[in-house]
């Protein structure tokens, strides 16, 4: 077939990027066109996403294709980070700058919510986990401080969900962005009309849902003359960036659990059907839409976010280091001296990490770590002993074996939280690609526009095109002793 080109424009929450893709019917190679940062903008006390420079960056992106490859550009097709979200008033105004999901403006919502609505009823109307962060607990957070930007929205629309309103003029919430907001049904694939009533929550401004592989249609005429490309169609992949991530996992067969691993790491499993149940309830995981007729049942751990942030604090005392020179220091770390619950809420705001770390092993009576390669190890170690967790729980719910772990996107480049994953979970570990979120969001706009049969067509695609890393178990020595040490972190979790 023709070689055929495809843009996905892919954000995450350090930095965006626009990467075309180009299928030649057996392959798909990538090739980044134009990269920028992102990250939170802090005015007095509140975070805030900047989205008229992103959504400079994002058309500068399609410029750059324009001017340097002048191809037949098939489709365009945007990702982001989940939960966060703009309003839109009278005459389509955007209402205010929208809120980065670390503001501090939902400290306690998840209580006052419980109190209006018990915990049982929001999961059982969503099937989503219980994070603070999410878009009902920011919602209710504007209701309860009396926001007048509240009353004043004609239209909620998700981050990405926003950019592809002022790419075609089309309001739509796609399907995998929408389950992140926990106030969508996914049993009854709709709104949770009943929750949001209860909570004094307006479901007026919500829009239709539309699936993953939807044309929300060409470029408006105003864009499209100021980035030079005429008639391109705008296709809403998986708009939610994991969900994408999870689309181009090189998988094949049921046996396998992924991580979508950066900021975040999203580990769990594919379903059919949402898992909203006692166990799924207790250990508090979640149903997010899939492509193709699928669910995301996983759990959102806070991921290489600590040592992210550990290398920022360090970066402003005027110590430049690299991630992988941190991870060396790690590497030569002594194992096992220290662990830590990554999804302790002491770690979601952003700030003094490695302090914050040694005061919560001070806490939980251990020795807090003192080097740099000890900070970053018990950061490291900890999160492999959560995965460990993690897997033991899905195959509890499952009543199946899961042999195999896929880490997928940016962080399966660390190779010794790869190694430690592998170790610590006693499973055979694949790591790769590691622009997974850009491929499973090329692969769906290739499947939209029919020159891709298949979700499974498309990871045949996937496992062609793209080399992986095997990692297999090392000696178990330490590990065992260490989890039970976790296992007593995380109490009655």
């Amino acid at each position: 077939m023709k070689k055929m080109d495809y843009l996905a424009l892919d954000l995450g929450a350090e930095s965006g990027r626009a990467i075309l893709g180009q299928f030649d019917g057996s392959k798909l190679e990538l090739k980044p066109i134009h990269r920028f940062p992102n990250g939170p903008v802090k005015i007095l006390d509140h975070l805030y996403w900047d989205v008229p420079r992103l959504w400079a960056e994002m058309k500068e992106g399609l410029a750059v294709y324009r001017r340097e490859y002048k191809g037949e550009l098939a489709s365009i097709g945007l990702d982001t980070w989940g939960v966060d979200f703009a309003l839109l008033g009278r005459n389509d105004v955007l209402l205010g700058m929208p809120f980065n999901y670390r503001d501090s403006r939902t400290a306690g919502m998840l209580e006052a919510a419980f109190v209006r609505v018990p915990r049982e009823e929001v999961f059982a109307q969503t099937g989503i986990q219980f994070m603070e962060i999410n878009t009902l607990y920011q919602l209710l957070a504007m209701r309860l401080t009396d926001d007048p930007l509240l009353d004043q929205a004609k239209t909620l629309l998700m981050i990405p969900d926003l950019f592809n309103y002022w790419f075609t003029g089309v309001k739509a919430a796609e399907f995998s962005i929408a389950t992140t907001s926990q106030f969508y049904d996914p049993r009854r694939m709709d709104w949770a009309y009943p929750l949001l009533g209860k909570l004094g929550l307006p479901a007026h401004i919500l829009p239709e849902v539309v699936q993953p592989g939807a044309v929300l249609g060409p470029l408006l005429p105003s864009v499209a003359e100021e980035v030079g490309l005429d008639k391109v169609q705008v296709i809403a992949p998986a708009c939610h960036d994991t969900g994408s991530a999870v689309a181009a996992v090189p998988a094949a067969g049921d046996d396998f659990a992924y991580i979508s691993s950066g900021t975040w790491s999203l580990m769990g499993v594919e379903t059919r059907q949402p898992i909203i149940n006692t166990d799924s309830l207790k250990y508090n995981f979640t149903n997010e839409g899939g492509v193709c007729g699928t669910f995301r049942l996983l759990k959102n751990i806070m991921g290489l976010w600590l040592v992210q942030q550990c290398r920022h604090t360090w970066q402003q005392a005027g110590e430049e280091l690299s991630y992988a020179e941190l991870t060396s220091l790690a590497e030569h770390a002594a194992p096992f001296e220290a662990v830590l619950d990554p999804d302790c809420p002491d770690f979601l705001r952003p700030g003094d990490m490695p302090t914050r770390i040694r005061e919560y092993c001070r806490r939980t009576g251990q020795t807090a770590p003192g080097t740099k390669g000890e900070i970053v190890r018990c950061a490291l170690e900890s999160l492999a002993l959560r995965y460990r967790w993690v897997i033991e729980k899905l195959e509890l719910m499952l009543n199946r074996s899961l042999k195999t772990i896929h880490i997928v996107g940016g962080g399966c480049q660390n190779q010794l939280l790869c190694q430690l994953a592998a170790d610590a979970t006693r499973r055979t570990v694949i790591a790769g690609p590691v622009e997974a979120t850009a491929a499973g969001n090329l692969i769906m706009q290739a499947i939209s526009c029919g020159h891709i049969g298949s979700l499974a067509e498309g990871r045949e695609v996937v496992r062609r095109s793209f080399e992986v890393t095997t990692y297999e178990p090392r000696s178990s020595a330490g590990w065992n002793e260490a989890y039970a040490r976790f296992a007593e972190l995380l109490g009655n979790e």
